[in-house]
């Protein structure tokens, strides 16, 4: 896949993935586990919920690179670009809330596949994880526990402190909660892709590449 490619993937798949957050958010049936969290913190402490996402982004990208891990230019990009696009989407409006059950049961559904299409974008461009997925591997190699066990406990965590200060739980929240693994492995077999084969890169590598491609290009120039 080429540089432009792999970038066009992450911004796309970033963007697409704060409009099916937004999505499950105006379902209005209950949020996230992770959307709990940022919701009732942002409540308590008096700021928006995108930013709350970008500093509890932050957190967690030093707490995973305490732990051994290496962030990527996606990891980067990932931990600004979705609070504000939320942040951006939010007051819009563009998304109608939903006033009752069946409509709402729609929208969650179809905001929990976006979210899983991009993160196949996302994934694809091979930038970095996110920091939250970050976190589940760095949890999982240090406890030894499997990959699912150890999302669990961040995702119940979370969602517990969330509900605490006042974050919205409903059944959107479970079938969030378990209904996102169903709809990314839906959407990786459609699209035939492998998450485990994509070699993420470190961002000295990124630099690496990218000054690699500018003087690949300047040198077609001239």
């Amino acid at each position: 896949m080429s540089l432009w490619k792999r970038l066009v993937y992450l911004f796309l798949g970033t963007f697409l993935l704060s409009v099916g957050i937004v999505m499950t958010m105006k379902a209005n049936l209950g949020y996230a586990p992770w959307d709990v969290f940022h919701r009732g913190t942002a409540d308590t402490v008096g700021m928006t919920i995108g930013n709350v996402s970008i500093v509890a982004s932050l957190v967690i990208s030093i707490i995973v690179v305490l732990l051994g891990e290496k962030l990527g230019f996606g990891t980067i990009f990932n931990i600004f670009a979705i609070g504000i696009y939320i942040d951006l989407l939010l007051p819009l409006k563009l998304i109608p809330e939903m006033q009752s059950f069946i409509p709402g049961m729609v929208m969650l559904i179809l905001g929990l596949f976006l979210c899983a299409f991009s993160s196949y974008l996302y994934i694809a461009s091979g930038f970095g994880a996110g920091p939250r997925d970050s976190l589940m591997v760095a949890l999982e190699r240090k406890t030894k526990l499997s990959i699912g066990l150890c999302r669990g406990i961040i995702e119940v965590t979370v969602c517990l402190i969330g509900w605490i200060f006042g974050g919205p739980v409903g059944i959107g929240t479970v079938i969030s909660a378990f209904g996102i693994g169903i709809c990314v492995q839906m959407v990786f077999a459609w699209v035939k892709f492998d998450a485990t084969s994509v070699k993420h890169e470190t961002i000295d590598e990124t630099v690496k590449n990218l000054k690699g491609f500018y003087k690949k290009s300047v040198g077609e120039d001239a």
